[in-house]
């Protein structure tokens, strides 16, 4: 679906298979962010091709965070000329737990070209923010498109919910201390991990109250 002029979503919206929401950043540099499973690919690649695009037109993939539902997929980039982006203390948490993940969590020679801190990206004309804001995992980040005011959050917060903190390294309190960072920002849409979009200030605005008003009680 097309968000607004330069975004588009893919969103899975299977309820019987765990899968991410994948987006693209359509520019002079094409950015795709959070490609999924790798067994599921195919769902972005039928949405590129409705688009008339192909895999050979990203130039970069972003990974929220390394969990294999958002960042399996990257082994299809393997070989082409697409740089994969990654949070440098997630990647050190990859190096942690692949064993226990086996090759789902991408494999042993799995070396991104980019390792991302806290601050700008830019991609071209575009113009990212880099947030860390672990919790869910300890080297997730958010991206806040602050010309868009849009916030793409991975599994930090949902429309509705937010990212569980009993998979290796969770943690409640970090948790809560992202969302509130988050929650200072001046946003019009919510591009989440999983689930459906959030859309307007006040949407928003009251999204991140009910967080905290509720699910904050739970972790």
């Amino acid at each position: 679906m097309k968000v607004f002029e330069g975004l588009n979503a893919f969103l899975w919206m299977n309820p019987t298979t765990n899968n991410c929401n994948t987006y693209l950043i359509r520019g002079n540099k094409n950015v795709l962010i959070d490609p999924g499973h790798h067994h599921l690919f195919g769902h972005v690649l039928d949405n590129l091709a409705l688009l008339s695009m192909e895999l050979e037109d990203i130039d970069l993939v972003i990974i929220t965070h390394g969990h294999p539902d958002h960042l399996e997929a990257v082994r299809r980039f393997f070989g082409s000329s697409a740089s994969i982006a990654l949070s440098e203390t997630e990647f050190q948490f990859i190096r942690q737990v692949a064993p226990h993940y086996g090759e789902a969590l991408g494999m042993p020679s799995f070396e991104p070209h980019i390792l991302l801190r806290e601050g700008d990206l830019e991609i071209d004309s575009v113009k990212l923010q880099v947030i860390l804001a672990p919790g869910h995992s300890p080297g997730s980040i958010c991206l806040y498109w602050a010309e868009r005011r849009s916030l793409f959050t991975g599994d930090v917060i949902f429309n509705g919910g937010i990212g569980r903190t009993d998979l290796p390294g969770g943690n409640g309190e970090q948790l809560k201390n992202s969302i509130r960072k988050l929650a200072q920002l001046d946003l019009e849409y919510i591009l989440p991990g999983h689930g459906e979009i959030l859309v307007g200030e006040d949407q928003i605005k009251a999204n991140f109250r009910e967080i905290e008003e509720f699910w904050f009680g739970y972790i």
